[in-house]
């Protein structure tokens, strides 16, 4: 359980820097799932930011899981 949360978490943070990374430099289309999400197109920049927030907060949470 405690591998499986340190991955989502650490998934849910990669897509939120990649996000980040497509709001500030148009790059990685593909890669940035909220991009092609048509209702959270306004709030891209927040959505992405509260998305790398809680990948660390689940990656820290997965610490205290105990195998």
């Amino acid at each position: 359980m405690k591998k499986f949360l340190e991955t989502v978490g650490f998934l849910v943070f990669v897509q939120g820097v990649v996000g980040l990374l497509y709001e500030w430099t148009g790059w990685f289309r593909l890669c940035a799932v909220i991009a092609r999400i048509d209702f959270v197109d306004d709030h891209g920049l927040y959505v992405n930011l509260v998305l790398v927030v809680a990948g660390v907060a689940v990656m820290v949470a997965a610490d205290s899981v105990r195998t």
